[in-house]
């Protein structure tokens, strides 16, 4: 997966929580006067909420979404397809309208595929010294392009730092040096050691894989390794070989940003690279830290040759809506987005004998928690109904890189200007009720006034993001609606589980992370404590309530990287 679900994200966020956090985040009791909540739900939406939000429908979502049956929902495959007829059908049932172009209750997103056997070894030359590396343990490379085959033969290997061109920062990591038809050695991450510089920790787009691929992409080259480490990926390096095995897939007909080779290093190889390249991983690293910085030939070649199987394919958005109540405003969506993907069937079996990734919290969680959702806005009496309009998107692909919203963003069912907001939803709490919210990307937009008020209703504190530098904003479909404009809320799960002793749902987490996030044993389990699943999704319903029913449009804080992107949406939308 390379856009990582909000569950894992969440998961990620506690990881390196230090009893300092907690026992500050402790100090705010329940009984403080902050909880004096001005948010006061009607009757009528409490109603709604405590009928329609509940755990025994949540329940049967999930595990019907996440049965063997539909073979891990991977794009394209039988299981997709089962999986937007369930929701679709769900979606009917409720009295929802179809939200698609044309009455259709689904938006097709063309794919095409793309499934590597890559070299079993790669050697590296210099002079008349050799390297090799073994696939899947020291790397994973992948054709970037829909070709049969693609070649890379004795090409120079170039360290660029992080690969990154920042104009705004004054920041160049080519400096002019050719590239064009070289493989490009890059830093996980963007430099966060300047707080005047790229956000300081807060990772941006510059971090991201995808934008490095892209950029040497842009300037010609042949292919891009990057360095993986835990902390600069925010993951381990199994995620890597889990998400960047079997297919991948990209939306057809788009080119941009893709690299005839497109791989990872581990750690541990990137050094043995550089070492025989005879010179210092470390010390190159740090040199990447300023802005003098200057690509550095390590006077070493690859070849490899990787034959590849393409094929096109279909996955689609399901969309639903419910009609706004105000004449105006209605013209206007507040949109919930949860992708119904996962990574689909292995082919190898694990040591259990499985090769069926369920994805039951990732992303079955998330689908059943917007159903929940949208069954409970469905009931609202005429005199409740929201005034603007509550778009329902199931979308694909996500675990290929957000495709689907993607797709969504660009080819909108209205203009992107009148999509209002977007609360996306990535997993849920499965650990029980939390006394706190976790919301990556906090700061971002006037939305957190929202979050901030109707989680003081529940009694609860508001966290902001933890561990900016890890860029989790960027890896979910709320990003996809953030670059044309829109606003939103991405909530991460809570981590004062009441009840618990502090640190008892840190270790839970952690124990979720290694043994069964992008595994085949993500399955759906009777055992979950979905407490803290219904009370985030009502949370998320009085949040797309109140988005919907306010005067004014959802803005970005001023001064944000995306507020242009809306300014040009409102501008267009003008003409």
């Amino acid at each position: 997966m390379k856009y990582f679900c909000e569950f894992v994200i969440s998961l990620l966020l506690v990881l390196c929580l230090g009893i300092d956090l907690l026992a500050q985040r402790s100090q705010r009791t329940t009984d403080s006067p902050a909880y004096k909540s001005r948010y006061q739900p009607s009757d009528k939406l409490q109603h709604a909420a405590n009928k329609k939000i509940v755990e025994h429908s949540f329940r049967a979502d999930v595990k019907f979404l996440a049965d063997d049956l539909l073979e891990g929902r991977g794009p394209g495959t039988r299981g997709d397809l089962l999986a937007q007829k369930y929701i679709e059908t769900q979606f009917k049932l409720m009295g929802l309208k179809p939200g698609a172009k044309n009455g259709k209750w689904t938006q097709a997103v063309p794919l095409v595929g793309v499934t590597t056997k890559p070299p079993k070894t790669i050697t590296f030359q210099k002079t008349d010294s050799k390297l090799t590396l073994q696939n899947y343990k020291d790397y994973i490379v992948t054709c970037g392009l829909p070709q049969k085959e693609s070649k890379i033969a004795d090409a120079e290997l170039v360290f660029v730092g992080y690969g990154m061109q920042a104009p705004e920062f004054k920041w160049d990591d080519f400096k002019d040096v050719d590239v064009r038809g070289k493989v490009l050695v890059v830093m996980n991450n963007d430099k966060s050691d300047d707080p005047k510089l790229f956000a300081g920790k807060r990772r941006l787009y510059y971090g991201r894989w995808d934008y490095k691929y892209a950029k040497a992409a842009e300037m010609g080259a042949a292919g891009a390794l990057i360095i993986h480490t835990s902390p600069s990926a925010g993951y381990p390096y199994q995620v890597v070989q889990t998400s960047w095995t079997g297919e991948q897939m990209a939306l057809a007909g788009v080119k941009q940003g893709r690299l005839p080779m497109e791989g990872w290093l581990s750690e541990d190889a990137a050094r043995r690279v550089v070492k025989f390249a005879g010179k210092d991983l470390d010390a190159l690293r740090k040199s990447a830290e300023s802005a003098n910085f200057k690509p550095v030939s390590l006077g070493v070649t690859m070849s490899a040759l990787m034959t590849c199987r393409v094929r096109k394919s279909d996955t689609a958005n399901v969309l639903g809506l419910l009609p706004g109540s105000d004449p105006e405003l209605s013209k206007q969506y507040i949109v919930y987005t949860a992708h119904h993907d996962h990574i689909g069937v292995s082919e190898t079996r694990d040591e259990r004998g499985d090769n069926i990734y369920n994805g039951a919290v990732d992303n079955a969680s998330g689908v059943g928690s917007m159903l929940a959702i949208a069954r409970a806005m469905a009931s609202l009496p005429a005199s409740e109904r929201p005034k603007r309009s509550i778009l329902f998107a199931a979308v694909g692909a996500e675990e290929q890189g957000l495709l689907g919203s993607e797709y969504f963003a660009q080819n909108p069912p209205i203009s992107a200007g009148n999509l209002a907001a977007v609360i996306n939803i990535d997993g849920v709490n499965i650990l029980g009720p939390a006394k706190d919210v976790v919301v990556i990307g906090k700061g971002k937009s006037d939305m957190d006034q929202i979050v901030e008020k109707i989680a003081t209703f529940q009694k609860r504190i508001v966290i902001g993001d933890q561990f900016p530098d890890k860029g989790f904003y960027y890896r979910s479909d709320q990003f996809s609606l953030a670059k044309v404009g829109v606003p939103g809320v991405y909530l991460g799960s809570g981590t004062l589980i009441v009840g618990k002793p502090e640190g008892w749902g840190v270790q839970k987490l952690r124990e979720w992370t290694q043994n069964i996030y992008h595994q085949t044993s993500d399955e759906y389990q009777e055992n979950w404590d979905l407490r803290g699943a219904i009370q985030d999704a009502k949370l998320m319903f009085y949040i797309g309530i109140e988005a919907a029913n306010q005067k004014a449009l959802p803005a970005w804080n001023p001064g944000d990287e995306f507020e242009a992107a809306r300014k040009a949406a409102l501008k267009n939308l003008a003409k």
